[in-house]
């Protein structure tokens, strides 16, 4: 399983900082399945959709519900 380093800034309330090295990144990616073919596929059409201008910027995720 791959392991990932996560510091807390001290004078950093909001935020952490991720270190990974490239090994931990591919086994991770492939734990999460980032190299199915279905996501890839879905990656695929998202991207093609945002060309043709079928997506919109939103700043937070709950701007989904409405």
């Amino acid at each position: 399983m791959a392991t990932i380093t996560i510091l807390d800034k001290l004078n950093s309330r909001k935020k952490i900082k991720i270190e990974i090295d490239l090994n931990q990144w591919e086994k991770l990616a492939d734990v999460f399945g980032l190299y199915n073919s279905d996501f890839l596929k879905s990656l695929n059409k998202s991207l093609k959709e945002s060309k043709e201008g079928k997506a919109r910027k939103i700043k937070s995720l709950r701007e989904l519900r409405k």
